[in-house]
């Protein structure tokens, strides 16, 4: 019985090494790196350097492709078939039996293996690499915005576009799983007729069309993009975009992750500012490689650390939260669950949470959905150009995703980090997040109010005289600006009577106002080059 029992073991054995597993091989180095950071261009379009160089984003050895050498040999490897790359993760996506791509370990040029399937990454001969970590007023637009009026003036997309914020000259990605009819959709009629497609390539078939499977994506772009003359507007119409289909319909495959980083990795090349991903993925046909929760700590699947090296990247990523909220698995998925991702969750038309929405927070504790946009009923355009309605974080995620490209064309020289951090702190719950609604619904008015004198203070303050506190009770101080040394502050009360003057220098600058009554007054504070006045509060 016991010999009987080993044979069965042994059998099942070689069975699970036969069957085909799916695996990320992890590469040892690249060719020529210090040449290449050393001539950018060579790696890089120029609209990628300059987006770079204008937020101060490294060029870094992630940037450098990965060595096709390697790639043909891994094609070139017996039951071995290559599906995608990844030059940030220096990765490649493979297929093939356990001990075909076991055997890849023995190769001078892998430094590891991580199968999707995880129970066998703690098999002999299978490695796993540690969690990557983060290295670090013009003429007024006042559009009828038709049925998208509710979705746009929620968030106050409208008063971006009222100051002729629209998206002009920022580069949005939209990664889906299919934009049919895009040429002919008279959605997009003027995106294709100004040359703001800027192109369109499909990962998972290796070709430029994009029609794909399904017209999800097609829908998502007209949220952020789409323009029909009084009856629809999206967020950010004045933008140009490319279109990256990385979903493959019929299955459900971690192979999708990898061919969304691979389109990642091409959209910061080619200097892309915002992506919109509504896409999600948690479960999968082999059941084997479906993300636990514990998985879903921003770090650790394929698509959260592609997610975590694209904001290291200077790029803003915007994904929809996921639509489980009402199952077993109410949590969201990945790439949502990475700290580089702003999650977008959706309410209804009143800005109430849509128990569909998926919630958090991460099992890390972060709060996930960051923040929310309508989803339920949102207007949206169809692959034929009929205006219609969609429900799902898929509709949030794009009417958001429009709205941050609008503002970042405010001050593109802020990074990425700081306006999504504006964005977050002009949502209603700021201060006290939920799991269901994250930090609550953006105002845009709001964020550009804050984004336009953001990094401003200290030159401000460099430049000019303040007054600092403000109401008084006994003491206020006199900031000087660079360069002035004395100056002269004159007190008035509202009816315009002097009251006080006083000569004071940057180093004796406060004034003693202890005896002032109460109440409202005036102050100019002059010197030989500058003049400022102030309305100052006593108590």
């Amino acid at each position: 019985m016991k010999k009987l029992t080993l044979l069965v073991a042994v059998l099942a054995a070689s069975f699970m090494n036969a069957q085909v597993q799916d695996a990320l091989v992890f590469l040892t180095d690249k060719e020529d790196v210090a040449a290449s950071i050393a001539n950018p261009i060579s790696i890089l379009t120029q609209d990628a350097i300059d987006r770079k160089t204008l937020q101060s984003t490294p060029i870094d050895a992630r940037d450098v492709p990965v060595n096709e050498d390697y790639i043909t040999q891994l094609k070139n490897s017996p039951g071995i078939s290559v599906y995608a790359k990844s030059k940030w993760m220096n990765a490649v996506y493979v297929r093939g039996t356990q001990n075909d791509i076991e055997d890849l370990i023995t190769a001078g040029f892998v430094s590891s293996v991580e199968f999707m399937d995880k129970s066998l990454n703690f098999r002999p001969g299978g490695t796993i690499p540690d969690k990557f970590a983060i290295e670090n007023q013009q003429s007024r637009i006042v559009y009828n915005y038709g049925d998208a009026a509710n979705q746009t003036t929620m968030i106050r997309a409208d008063y971006l576009h009222e100051q002729d914020f629209t998206g002009d000259g920022m580069v949005v990605a939209v990664l889906d799983s299919g934009f049919p009819n895009v040429m002919n959709n008279p959605a997009f009629s003027s995106i294709v007729a100004e040359d703001r497609l800027l192109g369109t390539y499909d990962f998972a078939l290796r070709q430029e069309n994009v029609d794909g499977t399904g017209s999800h994506g097609a829908r998502t772009f007209s949220d952020i993009g789409g323009f029909i003359l009084d009856q629809f507007v999206g967020t950010a119409p004045e933008a140009s975009f490319y279109l990256f289909r990385t979903e493959y319909g019929p299955t459900e495959n971690p192979v999708e992750e990898a061919w969304w980083v691979e389109a990642l990795e091409r959209a910061d090349s080619l200097g892309v500012d915002v992506v919109n991903t509504s896409l999600g993925y948690r479960a999968y046909d082999n059941a084997a490689y479906d993300h636990s929760y514990e998985d879903l700590d921003g770090q650790t699947t394929i698509g959260a650390r592609g997610a975590n090296h694209a904001f290291d990247k200077g790029m803003i990523l915007v994904t929809s939260a996921g639509n489980g909220g009402s199952s077993s698995f109410p949590t969201v998925g990945t790439p949502g669950d990475s700290p580089g991702m702003l999650t977008i969750g959706a309410v209804d038309s009143d800005g109430d949470y849509v128990s569909f929405s998926s919630i958090g927070p991460t099992v890390d504790g972060r709060v996930k959905p960051d923040v929310m946009a309508q989803g339920l009923n949102a207007a949206v355009v169809s692959q034929n150009g009929t205006v219609s309605t969609g429900s799902g974080t898929s509709f949030s995620s794009p009417i958001m995703a429009g709205a941050v490209a609008s503002l970042w064309q405010a001050r593109p020289e802020i990074p990425n980090g700081q306006i999504m951090q504006v964005v977050r702190e002009s949502a209603h719950l700021f201060n006290n997040p939920t799991d269901e609604m994250g930090y609550g619904i953006p105002n845009f008015e709001d964020a550009l109010t804050i984004l336009l004198t953001l990094g401003l203070e200290d030159q401000l303050r460099a430049e000019q005289f303040a007054l600092y506190p403000n109401p008084v009770k006994t003491s206020v101080n006199v900031s000087f600006p660079n360069g002035v040394t004395e100056a002269d502050v004159s007190l008035y009360n509202i009816i315009g009577e002097q009251i006080l003057t006083v000569k004071i220098s940057n180093v004796t600058n406060w004034i003693n106002l202890s005896e002032l009554g109460s109440g409202m007054y005036f102050a100019t504070i002059k010197s030989n080059s500058k003049t400022n006045s102030f309305k100052l509060i006593k108590e």
